[in-house]
């Protein structure tokens, strides 16, 4: 029997271990997490979600704080059209996040970022120019695209010195999606070096309506790699969404997938950028406990835990401070909620918005639990304390056990004395 070891990722002049790490958002896929994946020799995700927001809390900027400064006199205003982002603070801010991961990098794997387009900034082209750019002005090796279909994504950076040389890709949920993605950027005359395929297992937003059940992951890879093989395609496929081991792993390898994107395991090691406190909720949820629901702002399915701080939290939209959802015209549809929540209780000191949440302030705070379906697994990936928490992994043994484990088994970490 093989293991994901037996196998080989090649991207390029590289020759890599099949494991990708997704890049989870906001800095949950910390930069710590990705070096930890690249030294292994696999590819490590940082995320270029609320990039911002990130920097004042690594780097001590104060990006957010000036931001407010500026637009405070619009906090009770609901048109949040006049709220822009500073395309030089956006790029100075990206770099800085890129540059410092870069700079921290060892082994001979690679450090991809994972950039979404429904992080619209009230200025969805400029905005994503901007963080693709400075992403590969600060040395990225490689941009996944995520959260949308990326039509014209390509045609942002064809210009750029760098674009036939950073290894670029693109999520999808599905065949059409792809063929849309592939028939736009056909006139910049680059294919994308790798196609993550994300099934309907996957944690946080998903690429599917609430009918997700119906779909499976094997299936559509399947319908993928059979269509790329017609078209003469040469275009490595990586299936992502519920690949909970080694062994599953191997199934898609041995199906001729080029690698794997895992994300779920990892949400409870050392590295992972979750406060404690959060990744022992994960530890102890069990399967009734996660849910799809429609509370982004985004208009995508999100699967999370039931017990998240941002279901139902009826806080004031922060658009001033952060507004990383607001449409081209400044419209958020956790602003609408709210303020139709507002209208229904005038008086209220506070409301409850059960339909939509102010992702960008839950996200910051480490509020919504956005987790894959296999969550509640991961209790049965670890031990148990005396004190009943769960003993956390490190990033390296969670890698290993993808890399070496057969048979289903899940290899447990080293035994840690409560009096050590």
């Amino acid at each position: 029997m093989k293991c994901v070891d037996d196998f080989r990722l090649r991207l390029g002049k590289h020759e890599l271990v099949p494991i990708m790490v997704g890049g989870m958002g906001v800095d949950i896929s910390a930069a710590e997490l990705s070096l930890e994946a690249a030294r292994l020799g696999g590819v490590g995700h940082i995320s270029d979600a609320m990039v911002p927001t990130v920097s004042d809390r690594r780097f001590k900027t104060k990006y957010v704080k000036d931001k407010l400064q500026q637009y405070k006199f619009n906090v009770a205003n609901s048109d949040k059209s006049v709220v822009q982002f500073n395309m030089d603070m956006l790029a100075e801010a990206t770099t800085r996040h890129v540059s410092a991961t870069m700079e921290a990098k060892r082994g001979p794997g690679l450090i991809f970022i994972n950039c979404m387009e429904k992080l619209t900034m009230n200025a969805p082209k400029e905005t994503l120019r901007v963080r693709l750019r400075a992403a590969m002005d600060a040395g990225i090796e490689g941009i996944t695209l995520a959260a949308g279909l990326h039509l014209g994504s390509f045609a942002l950076i064809e210009d750029h010195p760098r674009f036939r040389d950073v290894h670029l890709g693109i999520i999808v949920s599905s065949l059409r999606a792809l063929q849309l993605f592939l028939k736009k950027s056909a006139r910049t005359g680059r294919l994308p070096d790798y196609v993550v395929v994300e099934g309907p297992l996957a944690g946080g937003h998903l690429g599917f309506g609430m009918d997700w059940a119906q779909y499976d992951l094997a299936t559509i890879t399947n319908e993928i790699q059979a269509w790329m093989k017609a078209e003469q395609l040469d275009i490595p496929v990586i299936p992502a969404g519920g690949i909970f081991t080694g062994t599953d792993a191997v199934n898609f390898l041995e199906a001729g997938a080029a690698a794997v994107q895992v994300a779920t395991r990892f949400t409870v090691a050392h590295e992972c950028g979750l406060p404690e406190d959060v990744q022992q909720h994960y530890f102890t949820a069990d399967e009734d406990d996660i849910e799809v629901n429609q509370i982004s702002p985004t208009g995508y399915p999100m699967r999370m835990l039931k017990s998240s701080p941002a279901i139902g939290d009826g806080i004031r939209p922060n658009c001033e401070a952060y507004g990383y959802l607001l449409d081209a015209k400044g419209n958020c549809q956790y602003i609408e909620a709210y303020n139709r929540e507002v209208a229904l209780h005038p008086g209220a000191k506070r409301v409850k918005v059960m339909d939509k949440t102010c992702l960008c302030t839950h996200m910051r705070n480490f509020e919504c639990w956005t987790c894959g379906h296999y969550t509640y697994r991961l209790k049965d990936t670890t031990r148990q304390n005396e004190d009943g928490s769960y003993q956390l992994l490190t990033a390296e043994h969670v890698f290993r056990d993808y890399q070496f484990s057969k048979d289903n088994k899940i290899a447990l970490p080293e035994l840690i004395s409560s009096t050590a």
